[in-house]
């Protein structure tokens, strides 16, 4: 039979979910558990009465509003259907076919799926035995092919975050000619202060773009919108490449409305890293090994007992992400949810 994709396509592994199980508490997938935000509701139902026309594909009002709350000109933003779609277009704009990208591992699972698909090659470089990017590491793994290295901030799924000192020096090693994607999809959950703002401290490198979500903090998961922030040049690039009309209309006007509530959005997720505290400090009570996270979500160290602990959390109803011979991320949420958690620990 005559082949008609990719061959190096079959190794390629899907993209894998957290799942739903009705009846279960769902801790697997990093959303927050509290609901939309105030407004997003009413604009998503203004909004659809114009389903029968295209959006704003350059989503001019929702750029010009994260203008206004990042203090960077529109011409430094794109938005598109999430912070890993976004990812998709930024391999477009910097890869061809055997270029490098550089990336730590265990990191956010998109990365290899995105470099693939873009026939890009992926050189993965393990994490400390502290579960951190080992970021001189990653700098020493530049090449000359190195076209885009990826540094998860905090890390997807370990939680775990650079701080200061380490980033600047890392920064200073990587070639002015290699793009660096700071991926802060859990910025808003932040709060040791040595764990800098991407766009504050390295905005203003030609190099560096920062790539975030509404989708964790701002509660807009189900509607996809992201947003990266770059060089002119560099964002110009990306939304030559993005899919067209690829954030809907009822996604841009959730956002807009969601980005009106941003003092609910901080007190939301004051209650998350509150909850993020005493979940950890019980859960290390049985497991001393689970590191520091930064994110709303924590990372327990299983290696190949993870698929055995994820059934057996199933089976009390509690959902949680589980990675084969790696460990298992599970979600901070609400106290009655995390409280179900710990029943199960």
């Amino acid at each position: 039979m005559t082949r008609l994709t990719r061959p190096d396509l079959d190794a390629l592994p899907a993209y894998v979910a957290g799942r739903t199980v009705p009846g279960a508490i769902k801790l697997a997938s990093n959303e927050v558990p509290y609901g939309p935000l105030p407004g997003v509701v009413d604009a998503v139902t203004a909004a659809i009465s114009g389903a029968h026309r295209y959006p704003d594909p350059g989503a001019t009002a929702l750029r010009a509003a994260l203008s206004d709350r990042l203090g960077v000109d529109p011409d430094r933003i794109a938005t598109g259907c999430g912070s890993v779609a976004l990812f998709e277009h930024l391999f477009r704009a910097t890869c061809l076919p055997g270029d490098e990208a550089v990336y730590a591992w265990r990191s956010f699972e998109a990365y290899p799926i995105i470099a693939a698909a873009s026939a890009a090659t992926s050189v993965r470089v393990p994490n400390t035995a502290s579960h951190e990017h080992d970021l001189p590491a990653m700098a020493a793994a530049i090449t000359d092919k190195t076209r885009l290295v990826i540094v998860c901030n905090p890390n997807n799924p370990t939680g775990t975050a650079a701080g200061k000192a380490a980033l600047d020096a890392f920064l200073d090693a990587v070639p002015p000619t290699v793009l660096v994607a700071l991926d802060e999809a859990y910025r808003e959950f932040v709060t040791d202060p040595d764990v800098p703002d991407g766009l504050v401290e390295y905005g203003d490198r030609p190099n560096v773009v920062v790539l975030r979500t509404l989708s964790k903090a701002w509660g807009l998961a189900g509607l996809r919108v992201g947003y990266l922030i770059g060089s002119p040049e560099v964002a110009a690039a990306v939304r030559k490449v993005i899919t067209p009309f690829s954030t809907s209309a009822t996604a841009q006007a959730a956002a807009l409305a969601a980005l009106q509530s941003a003092d609910e959005m901080q007190r939301r997720v004051d209650l998350i890293t509150a909850e993020r505290e005493r979940v950890v400090t019980a859960v290390r009570k049985v497991y001393p090994d689970v590191p520091d996270t930064q994110a709303n979500f924590f990372w327990l160290p299983l290696g190949d007992a993870a698929l055995d602990f994820a059934a057996k959390c199933e089976e009390s109803g509690v959902i949680v992400r589980a990675f084969a011979g790696d460990g298992v991320r599970v979600t901070i949420s609400s106290p009655g949810e995390n409280d179900a958690f710990l029943d199960c620990l």
